[in-house]
């Protein structure tokens, strides 16, 4: 539940990052537009921008290395130079882990719905219309389940906190390197309206990179506000951004001891 497919990718063109992240390299400005994704298409975009042609290259590496499909302490020793030549920051992070930042109080819009509380994970998006024909096997194409590399959750707290993660893994970003790109911020719900919109406050992106812890902060990007119509149903929560698209995503309330 970030910002529509339709209104996020454009966000990496429009400032949200350094020059570099745009020319060849993986960096925050890729970060933070893939933050305000919930479907795996919009990643694919934010990734498109100045760091696809990178990932590629590191993906070539490691076919060309010799390793073994699982080795990925050969790939590192063999790749690790074009592994930082494609991620950025190369140097170890300076921004330190936020685990929860729910906790802080401040980030929360107030109470939200009893029922819109708790673990959400992505079910299905239904397709924007200039990539339907993108999908393969389909004439009409309605929805498309997320990858199996692709995690999307939205967890939502009474006081009105919401943290989206997205977990990109090696399939994505190749081997020795995966993150969980999170954003957080209000989750701000109108009921007479049956809208809620999300006012991203901050976020990071936190995994391994290369084979090397990384924390990128994402506090700098410019963040969208983006506007949902909702409809709750026991725990089958449903969103449809208010943009030109219209576009739909379904989310399952997590079992608690999976959520944990």
């Amino acid at each position: 539940m970030t910002s529509s497919a339709g209104a996020q990718a454009p966000a990496v063109t429009k400032g949200a990052g350094t020059p570099r992240s745009l020319s060849g390299r993986c960096g925050s400005a890729n970060w933070v537009c893939v933050a305000q994704c919930i479907d795996v298409t919009c990643v694919d975009r934010c990734l498109a921008q100045g760091c696809e042609k990178a990932l590629d290259a590191l993906a070539g590496c490691a076919a060309r290395s010799g390793c073994g499909p699982d080795d990925s302490d050969c790939v590192e020793k063999a790749c690790g130079k074009q592994c930082d030549r494609t991620f950025e920051p190369a140097p170890p992070s300076p921004e330190k882990e936020t685990p929860d930042p729910c906790a802080d109080g401040s980030v929360g819009s107030g109470a939200v719905p009893k029922g819109m509380v708790g673990t959400w994970s992505l079910e299905a998006a239904s397709v924007r219309p200039e990539e339907k024909a993108k999908v393969v096997g389909q004439e009409a194409p309605q929805d498309v389940k997320p990858r199996p590399d692709f995690e999307r959750t939205l967890v939502v707290t009474p006081n009105g906190c919401f943290l989206l993660r997205t977990k990109l893994e090696d399939a994505t970003l190749g081997k020795g390197s995966e993150l969980e790109v999170r954003s957080w911020g209000a989750f701000v719900v109108d009921e007479k309206e049956d809208t809620v919109e999300l006012r991203t406050k901050s976020g990071q992106a936190v995994g391994t990179v290369c084979g090397k812890p990384r924390v990128v902060g994402l506090s700098k990007g410019k963040f969208q506000r983006p506007l949902y119509k909702y409809e709750l149903e026991g725990d089958v929560l449903g969103v449809t951004a208010q943009t030109t698209a219209k576009q739909t995503f379904q989310f399952r309330r997590q079992a608690e001891e999976k959520a944990k």
